[in-house]
């Protein structure tokens, strides 16, 4: 979802109930390369500017009471997202999307999703002006960290790390990973592993790029096998049809019910 469809916390729990068992929520500036306005900045979050809505998702979530994922500001290390730090071309742009910038609005989402009595204190321990709500504890709540394994464009500026705002901020870290022409940057993936060893991992987004690869779906079995720490797989499938879609890629549609079905849910 965009920052600018946000509601109340009846918004949310509406959302929630059309999601299966633990869903999973994405949240966007709007804006970037993809189009239409940007609604909010890296540092207006940071500076409060956009409570209300994590203030109603945190008492959405607290009243939903079961597991959820929240991924806010995913690929943040991707030009074509409005609060990346650089632009395609590797030069920076302001302040208010600095990855300064980005590590303080994400530790205030981190705090304010999560709610309970000390949010406060810990945003004047950042610097960060107080939440002015009751924010009731929403221990179920897991929000991931989901940079780019490399950044784009690749300098070490716009690293996935450049972005991390501290292990008290980030439940799950995450990695999206595309097969695309039949390349997956798995080295990125393992260096993010390895980068975060107290954390959960995670694919909020894995995808065969308009290809039909079951070496693909088989070496990320593989992963999870070999990497006990990884939490979610979530396979982009996208509209039927579309260059995602599984159900048209049918030998790695075989070889995803055979190894990656039985890994859990």
């Amino acid at each position: 979802m965009s920052w600018a469809q946000g509601g109340p916390p009846q918004y949310f729990s509406s959302l929630f109930a059309t999601m299966r068992d633990v869903p999973m929520l994405g949240i966007s500036t709007g804006g970037g390369e993809g189009g239409g306005a940007e609604t909010i900045t890296s540092g207006q979050i940071a500076r409060g500017a956009g409570d209300a809505l994590l203030v109603a998702l945190n008492q959405a979530i607290a009243t939903w009471g079961k597991p959820i994922y929240v991924r806010p500001l995913a690929e943040m290390n991707g030009h074509w997202n409005a609060y990346c730090a650089f632009n395609r071309d590797g030069s920076a742009r302001n302040a208010d999307h600095s990855t300064a910038a980005f590590r303080k609005a994400f530790a205030r989402i981190y705090l304010i999703v999560h709610g309970g009595p000390r949010v406060n204190a810990r945003q004047r321990a950042l610097k960060l002006p107080p939440v002015r709500s009751v924010l009731p504890a929403s221990p179920e709540a897991r929000v991931i960290l989901n940079p780019q394994g490399y950044g784009s464009p690749d300098l070490a500026g716009n690293s996935a790390q450049s972005y991390y705002p501290g292990n008290a901020y980030v439940d799950v870290v995450g990695n999206d990973l595309y097969d695309i022409r039949g390349k997956a940057e798995w080295p990125a993936a393992e260096a993010l592993y390895r980068a975060h060893p107290g954390k959960p991992y995670a694919f909020p987004e894995l995808g065969l790029w308009g290809i039909d690869d079951p070496s693909f779906v088989t070496q990320m079995a593989e992963f999870v096998r070999s990497h006990r720490r990884t939490a979610l797989l979530g396979y982009s499938s996208g509209r039927p049809g579309s260059v995602f879609d599984l159900a048209a890629k049918t030998r790695s549609l075989a070889s995803y019910k055979r190894v990656i079905a039985p890994l859990g849910h």
